[in-house]
């Protein structure tokens, strides 16, 4: 899941090598906080949020198998 994250946020970025994906498991949920360049924030979050609302619902999809939350934290 944490490649998955990585992979749509660096196809986002003009600086695709300074995007950092942590991954912090809980019990029931999981985080994953993305850090990217100050200069591409915009861009990973996206005009009233829209693209960050995208990648939280589809990695939250791709979590449904596993029975856990899913949580994405947009980081400078």
């Amino acid at each position: 899941m944490k490649d998955l994250v990585e992979y749509m946020v660096k196809a986002l970025v003009d600086n695709p090598e300074q995007v950092k994906v942590s991954e912090v498991q809980g019990e029931q949920s999981v985080i994953y906080e993305v850090r990217v360049a100050p200069e591409d924030m915009g861009k990973v979050i996206g005009k009233q949020g829209r693209i960050a609302r995208s990648i939280r619902t589809i990695v939250k999809a791709a979590c449904v198998k596993s029975g856990k939350k899913a949580v994405v934290e947009i980081l400078e």
